[in-house]
């Protein structure tokens, strides 16, 4: 029984491979990332975020994989729904039945972890979440690097909520960045 209920969890977690990041095809992009897509770069992120800030790097990577593991239930909803659906609520009870099952101590673990990522009160939640905007910033930089300009929308509001030095150094430098110039540098040295 409890290795059907880890399975499940894994096949629901192996949905977000399917899942697409709606705000995306709202500014045009018509193959968007999905939301594992999203969730690993953020994860990346948010690591190397929190060495920069000398925080617990394994708490912040935990927070940035399970993030978003909710919308394998509701779905990644766009700003626009945000508008017109209590998003916040929905979240908090799609994760708690998703992990309501989970033997282990996993339960009050991902409970646990998923509180204090809400609270935005400590300095591991505050860098996940600079990971999260991060992320999404980088993607959108991407994005309007492969001519999709309109994705460059999401620089007006998004760098605002960056918090920590670290965060808003890396914005700095990604808006100078050509996303598209890493594989060069690293294949101008071959014979």
């Amino acid at each position: 029984m409890e290795d059907n209920i880890i399975l499940d969890f894994f096949a629901e977690a192996g949905k977000l491979k399917q899942i697409k990041r709606s705000g995306w095809w709202m500014t045009g992009v018509p193959e968007a990332e999905s939301v594992a897509d999203h969730s690993f770069r953020c994860a990346v992120i948010g690591y190397v975020i929190a060495k920069m800030e000398k925080a617990d790097a394994a708490k912040v990577l935990m927070m940035a994989l399970f993030n978003d593991l909710h919308e394998a239930r509701i779905n990644d909803s766009h700003k626009v729904a945000h508008r017109y659906l209590n998003v916040k609520k929905a979240e908090k009870d799609a994760f708690r039945e998703q992990i309501n099952e989970m033997p282990y101590g996993i339960k009050g673990e991902l409970t646990q972890m998923r509180g204090e990522y809400d609270s935005q009160k400590t300095e591991e939640s505050i860098i996940a979440r600079d990971a999260d905007i991060l992320e999404c910033l980088i993607q959108a930089k991407e994005y309007a690097d492969q001519g999709f300009i309109s994705a460059k929308k999401f620089f007006k509001k998004a760098p605002d909520c960056l918090c920590t030095k670290s965060a808003k150094r890396l914005w700095k430098s990604v808006q100078k960045w050509d996303s598209n110039s890493w594989w060069e540098r690293i294949t101008q040295f071959e014979r």
